[in-house]
């Protein structure tokens, strides 16, 4: 039996370049589970799998797709049989093994989780797991006494991928969303998903020397972090929380402990790739509840896996809007 894949192979100059290729199953990786793909997806790790690495493929040739979603066709797992519908996210899948860029995969089970009552192979894609991140900061803000009577919540890389199920999510819980974006031809869009006014990213690009400021916001989800999240905690309300999520702005943070110590700030980590099994079940429930599938499908962008080089290089430059959703058979 034989499958199409994008492989990424590197050259010994130390350049990497993806193709398609017809594959057999023999070189498919070890794992209890094969799963027919159906659909993947594009986030941020994508796009450096794609590409450079990033330092988190190690060996070539590899397969990208760090999210999948199909149909088991064997296994060893008693928890899954053949015609089961699964997705899957994170586990360090398509980075140090081989992911969902294929039209067939093989994943241990631990790894799955069966697709949730009523969302279908494609909205589990769009969702991925850039939405699957958006609902676990909800959650863990919800945990730390976000409510909507609280005030409004910051979403910032609010046209990404994170940041466009976030809004729309929390504008479904009935959350005053203000949306930070660079590109302020995304407004519409952004409004379409529930922002309530949207902010220039230069108005919080930069620190300012003072460690407060007046305590605007009672949430945040920050999928941005360096110089914006800095500026964004010294902005908080009293007790309020920040779900960091991402680093697009960069990995330091030039800020200071004085929100924490004089207003009770809350800075929550967000990591999605090796939550348990029982936290990516209530994620993904609340997911079906929560999230409006007319407003999922407004972000869709489809592609096949001739379109992935491309995309893969216009994530990496902020260029991507909402979802993209890859269908590995087309």
């Amino acid at each position: 039996m034989t499958f199409r894949a994008l492989v990424v192979e590197k050259d010994t100059d130390g350049k990497t370049h993806a193709a398609i290729q017809t594959l057999s199953d023999d070189r498919l990786p070890a794992g209890d589970v094969t799963v027919a793909v159906e659909y993947s997806t594009v986030n941020y790790k994508d796009g450096l799998c794609l590409g450079p690495g990033g330092g988190l493929v190690r060996t070539y040739p590899h397969v990208p797709g760090i999210d999948l979603a199909g149909s088991v066709t064997a296994s060893d797992d008693p928890r899954y049989a053949p015609g089961d519908k699964v997705v899957l996210t994170g586990w360090r899948v398509g980075e140090v093994h081989w992911g969902g860029y294929a039209e067939t995969a093989r994943v241990k089970a631990d790894w799955l989780v069966p697709l949730p009552h009523g969302l279908t192979t494609r909205h589990a894609m769009a969702v991925g797991t850039a939405g699957l991140t958006a609902m676990l900061a909800i959650m863990a803000l919800e945990d730390h006494g976000l409510a909507p009577a609280r005030g409004e919540v910051l979403v910032t890389g609010a046209a990404g991928g994170v940041g466009s199920v976030a809004t729309a999510i929390l504008a479904n819980l009935g959350y005053a969303v203000a949306a930070v974006t660079g590109r302020p031809e995304q407004a519409a869009y952004l409004h379409a998903l529930g922002a309530g006014r949207i902010v220039p990213r230069e108005d919080l690009a930069e620190t300012v020397k003072r460690p407060l400021e007046a305590e605007t916001w009672a949430g945040c989800v920050d999928a941005v972090g360096g110089a914006m999240l800095a500026r964004v905690l010294g902005q908080m309300r009293y007790g309020g929380s920040v779900a960091a999520v991402g680093l697009s702005g960069g990995a330091a943070l030039p800020a200071t402990v004085i929100p924490f110590l004089l207003r009770g700030v809350n800075l929550l980590g967000i990591d999605s790739v090796m939550q348990p099994f029982e936290s990516r079940r209530r994620a993904w429930d609340r997911i079906v509840r929560d999230l409006p599938m007319d407003r999922l499908e407004a972000m869709i962008q489809p592609a096949t896996l001739a379109d992935l080089p491309d995309l893969g290089k216009a994530i990496l430059a902020g260029q991507q809007r909402g979802r993209v959703v890859v269908d590995v058979r087309a």
